[in-house]
This record gives C-alpha cells, sequence and structure tokens, in this order.
C-alpha cells in the first residue's frame, strides 16, 4: 500500500516537473520562431508541437501572434482531458478567456489534473455539443462576442455546428476535416447528434467532412482558408477582415491534393485491430459508408462509392 501511494506521488511530481520543462522548451522555440515570422508563406514552416497533438501550437501561435492578439479569448469543442489540446499551450501561456467543451467523464477533476486552473479563466463545460445546441450553449455562457479563436474536433458532425455558426463569429478558425474523403468531394457524414465514429463503420475512417466542404462553407461565412498542420488534419482559417495582417501564400482551393494525403494508418478491421491500410487504398475501404453530397442544396444522402463513378 505504502508503495502504491510512493509510486502515485512520484508519477504526479514528475509529469509537474515534465510539464513544466515542456512549456518552458516550447515557449522558448516559439519565441525564436517569432524572429522570421514575417517570412513565413506556408503554415507548414511555423507547424510545432508542444501540447498540442500534432503541430497546431505553431501555427495557432503565428496566427495570433500576426494578429497582435496577446490574450485571446478562444473556444476549443472536443478537448479530451486537455492533456494534448489546441488551446492549452495557448492559456498556460498567455491566461487567457477560454472555454473548453467535451464530453468524458470527470472532465473538470481530469483537467485540472494537467492544468494550472488559476492562471486564467478557464470555464469547463461537460456537454455533448450539436447543431441544435451550440448557439444557445456559448450564448448560455457568455462566448458568442468576441471571439478570437474558435477549435472544433469532434470526430463526427463538425461541419454541421459551423454551419449554425454566424458569419465573421471569430477572428480564426480550426478545424478538423477527413483527408481520407480526398480533396474533391465534398461531404459530411450526416447530422446525427448520437454520431459514433467507432460505430458508424468498423474503419473508423468514415468521420467528419471533406476538406472541401469546410472550406466551402466556411468561405460563405467570410473565412479564408490559409492551410492545413502537417498531419494533414486540421485546417485553419481567417476572418476575411483580418486576411491583409498575414504574409502567408494563400493556397488555391481548387488544388486541395497536398492537404488530402496524409499518411497516418488507423484504420481498423471489423474485430476493431489496426490493420494498418494504405492510405491510397482507404477510400475504396469506406466506399460503402452513407454520406451528405453537399455539392447540391438537396444535401441528398448517398454512398462514396456512387460519387465516386
Amino acid at each position: 500500500m505504502i508503495n502504491k501511494i510512493f509510486i502515485k506521488i512520484l508519477n504526479k511530481l514528475f509529469k509537474n516537473y515534465f510539464n513544466k520543462k515542456l512549456l518552458l522548451l516550447g515557449t522558448s522555440h516559439i519565441l525564436n520562431m517569432r524572429k522570421n515570422y514575417k517570412n513565413i508563406s506556408n503554415l507548414n514552416e511555423v507547424d510545432f508541437k508542444v501540447f498540442s497533438q500534432n503541430g497546431e501550437d505553431g501555427i495557432i501561435d503565428y496566427l495570433l501572434f500576426s494578429l497582435q492578439i496577446e490574450k485571446p479569448k478562444f473556444i476549443e469543442i472536443g478537448v479530451g482531458d486537455y492533456y494534448e489540446s489546441n488551446t492549452r499551450f495557448l492559456f498556460e501561456r498567455s491566461s487567457g478567456d477560454g472555454l473548453i467543451i467535451d464530453i468524458i467523464d470527470n472532465l473538470q477533476k481530469r483537467v485540472e489534473k494537467n492544468i494550472r486552473l488559476w492562471k486564467g479563466n478557464l470555464k469547463i463545460l461537460n456537454r455533448k455539443i450539436d447543431s441544435e445546441n451550440i448557439l444557445a450553449t456559448l450564448k448560455e455562457f457568455n462566448f458568442f462576442d468576441n471571439i478570437d479563436l474558435f477549435s472544433i474536433d469532434v470526430d463526427g458532425i463538425d461541419y454541421w455546428i459551423l454551419e449554425k455558426m454566424p458569419k465573421k463569429f471569430c477572428k480564426l478558425i480550426v478545424a478538423e476535416y477527413n483527408p481520407y474523403f480526398g480533396s474533391n468531394l465534398e461531404i459530411s457524414v450526416p447530422n446525427d447528434k448520437n454520431f459514433d465514429r467507432s460505430k458508424y463503420h468498423h474503419s473508423n475512417l468514415c468521420y467528419g467532412a471533406s476538406l472541401k466542404s469546410i472550406i466551402n462553407l466556411l468561405y460563405k461565412k467570410g473565412f479564408v482558408f490559409l492551410g492545413t498542420n502537417l498531419f494533414k488534419n486540421n485546417a485553419f482559417f481567417v476572418n476575411s477582415d483580418f486576411k491583409d495582417n498575414l504574409f502567408l501564400e494563400i493556397p488555391n482551393n481548387n488544388e486541395l491534393n497536398s492537404f488530402t494525403n496524409a499518411s497516418f494508418r488507423e484504420s481498423r478491421d471489423i474485430n476493431n485491430k489496426l490493420n494498418f491500410i494504405d492510405p491510397k487504398d482507404i477510400l475504396n475501404e469506406i466506399k460503402k459508408c452513407k454520406v451528405v453530397d453537399l455539392s447540391s442544396s438537396e444535401n441528398k444522402v448517398k454512398k462514396i462509392e456512387d460519387l465516386l463513378n
């Protein structure tokens, strides 16, 4: 019993020490990167991970710094326990004003174990977000106006949640997309508030929306597509009113192949075991999946294979 308590204390001390070191090293690297921000032409040049899942931390810092936002007001939907997330690093560094949302057991306690809440005004909400409650939720917590950064990653109905948001509701958006849907299809999984990625298709790869569909949706809402992370699963957008603050080369929305040729392999077989299907074969693996065709106003549900013919 004593040994277990001792090990638990050691693990906590090590984790705290590791996180502090990671924050210091990450901050040092970011500050050094800032010296070259005016010469950046592509988001991949600032792709850098501290607490994000991939390189989102560096990209977000570049965008906020370019827009001269020191203490951002942010929303992140889909944070897990906040150990790896798109806004943890900026909260730890800037003590900003944030609202993070997810639906997992003991969310508050799990988040408190990973960050120092006293550093800023961070609201933690344990709630399943869908297209029906997103606007009411943000108004309830007074997070509807003057939003600097909005990040969404719910592995499912991201498109339909974004569709409900008003025009130019924030300055920057980070939106997860499904690179396996390719560069030409304009599709999303159906708007089902109970959507479960792992149950919709055994491969676990039929989820979310295509990059093209999200770009077209947000373009209508006044946002400009800036590019993606190197991992090729998160897309970045800026409110068109602030586009001139950036020195980036704006991508051609009709040439998206370089943003959808992801190489990570997370496919599963019917027994839920990783089977590492080659990314170029994934579209064929999920061809029977039913998705919403967003290329017309009818929004018909079709099989992916019918859209490829």
